[in-house]
């Protein structure tokens, strides 16, 4: 299948596990045919926890996450959402005011099912609220033709989807220039998806055989050569 921007939609379309799926700017991963939008480490809360613990970091950043979902779940009208793990950062992200807003949240996509596989960071965070009506499940969650996990793994009969590493890439220009950003990747049998959370910060990872690399910037994802970054 040609791989390309979409000139409409600036995703970037693929064929992975004989499914057609579309690599979205905003880092997450839709799959029309299950109707599925899937989204990987959004660490909710994380600026409150480091100012619980006496960083002076800026907040807003559970409301930009909650917005960004908004004008997704919006434009796709998934029947499903799925968490690749990571939901909340830690115990002291449960703060009363990040529960409203995830509470009012929920409402406005009371009709959507969600899943939340969980985590490294869910099992020291704990379960959403139960009155967010998010199922739980442990990797590997079996979904279709994929495994839906949080770390990267092998399974031996599903096409892996995980996040947990915050995968990016560096782009090296004319002129010593640099550019570092956010990516898909792609390795035989799974593929990785970039943190959708900000204040996530990222993984720089480096080229292999058989793995390739689907950069995000702006407002567009696109195919890098099967080199990888350059």
């Amino acid at each position: 299948m040609s791989e390309r921007v979409s000139d409409r939609s600036a995703a970037c379309p693929v064929e992975w596990a004989g499914e057609r799926l579309d690599l979205l700017p905003e880092r997450a991963l839709w799959w029309s045919a299950g109707s599925t939008l899937f989204v990987a480490d959004l660490h909710l809360g994380k600026a409150a926890t480091y100012r619980a613990l006496g960083q002076p970091v800026p907040g807003g950043t559970t409301q930009e996450n909650l917005a960004r979902l908004d004008s997704l779940l919006t434009r796709h009208r998934p029947r499903h959402l799925v968490f690749l793990g990571d939901f909340l950062h830690a115990a002291q992200a449960r703060t009363p005011g990040l529960l409203a807003l995830l509470d009012a949240w929920r409402g406005r996509h009371a009709d959507i099912a969600m899943t939340l596989v969980r985590g490294n960071h869910d099992s020291r965070a704990g379960d959403p609220p139960p009155g967010l009506h998010i199922e739980m499940a442990d990797e590997p969650w079996l979904l279709g033709p994929f495994a839906c996990c949080h770390h990267p793994q092998q399974h031996p009969t599903h096409f892996v989807l995980a996040g947990h590493l915050h995968p990016s890439l560096t782009l090296h220009g004319r002129g010593r220039d640099r550019l570092r950003m956010p990516c898909f990747v792609h390795e035989p049998h799974q593929a990785i998806l970039p943190a959708f959370g900000e204040f996530t910060g990222g993984w720089q990872m480096e080229a292999a055989p058989g793995r390739r690399f689907y950069g995000v910037g702006g407002d567009a994802v696109w195919a890098l050569p099967d080199t990888g970054p350059v």
